[in-house]
């Protein structure tokens, strides 16, 4: 049986990603706990090892999938220099890792690295709109970084590697507290608290259901030719911010209000996928519509 390396596997994406590729490989969850929580993997058939990916790694698997960095915008005041580490030397230790086993190898950027974008929908080939010096910079850049870096593996080392940007991801084993929408929205809703919309809430975002996500992820990984290939990964059906929170409130029958405050520096007012290429090439599509994505995870944060 071959053996996959999910790195940040007991977060939000990895942690899914384990339960999947568990049915199939064996799978090494790697993870320093900084967000993930064992309580999202317990029961799983995998090995477990804590460990912080700045750190060297010496495991050997046929498949590395790297999923590990904090991406909540609620981090990148809060630990910037570990977020820049974990994309840059972290992503460097994995990269000589499957160098040096023959692994193949995915890295899980993000939408992020379009910045505030000139272009809508986003294709892989535009190339962003990003401060450098802004309060997103640490995850922006960093994952930027990790893209080029990882292209410099393919192209001087001959690595087996290709590049996900994941867009807005949300379902079961998100943590309440994240200080992203759809967990803010949800625990808010179920609390009778006001829903925080920042700005007037036209700004529109792509919200794509976690197991969606996760078969486009090992598509990415395990179809034929994707060395060197860049991928988009998200849903393309397009949402404001304000229909967002009218519809948390609908599924879950809270009567919260909606309340409003100034939108956070460099936050971007538009997000969609084109995932044209994804879908010739890998044959994905999500499959789940918005309202069956979030009576589901409605359904966990109540009992979480």
């Amino acid at each position: 049986m071959k053996t996959a390396i999910v790195t940040g596997g007991a977060g939000l994406v990895g942690s899914n990603l384990c339960r999947s590729l568990s049915k199939q490989y064996k799978v090494i969850c790697i993870d320093n706990l900084c967000t993930g929580r064992k309580e999202y993997i317990a029961g799983l058939d995998i090995e477990f090892i804590e460990h912080d990916i700045t750190e060297p790694l010496d495991v050997k698997g046929d498949y590395i999938f790297d999923l590990a960095s904090r991406a909540s915008p609620v981090d990148f005041e809060k630990h910037p220099i570990e977020i820049m580490m974990t994309n840059s030397l972290g992503v460097k230790n994995l990269l000589d890792l499957a160098s040096k086993t023959k692994a193949k190898f995915l890295m899980a950027s993000t939408s992020e690295v379009y910045g505030e974008p000139l272009e809508h929908p986003q294709k892989e080939t535009y190339r962003g709109n990003v401060s450098t010096t802004g309060p997103r910079a640490c995850y922006d850049e960093s994952k930027r970084f990790a893209e080029a870096l990882t292209m410099a593996y393919i192209k001087e080392k001959g690595v087996d590697a290709r590049i996900v940007r994941i867009f807005n991801t949300y379902g079961p084993n998100q943590r309440t507290g994240d200080g992203r929408v759809v967990p803010n929205f949800i625990t808010q809703a179920l609390a009778g608290k006001p829903l925080t919309v920042y700005g007037k809430g036209t700004q529109t975002r792509s919200f794509c259901y976690v197991e969606d996500l996760v078969d486009g992820i090992q598509k990415a990984m395990f179809t034929e030719g994707t060395k060197g290939e860049i991928y988009n990964l998200g849903n393309p059906t397009e949402h404001t911010i304000l229909e967002f929170a009218k519809k948390i409130k609908e599924l879950t029958g809270s009567s919260s209000e909606i309340t409003f405050k100034p939108l956070p520096k460099d936050d971007p007012t538009r997000r969609k996928p084109d995932i044209t290429k994804a879908k010739k090439e890998l044959g994905w599509t999500p499959k789940t519509n918005l309202e069956a994505g979030l009576k589901k995870t409605i359904d966990y944060f109540r009992k979480a």
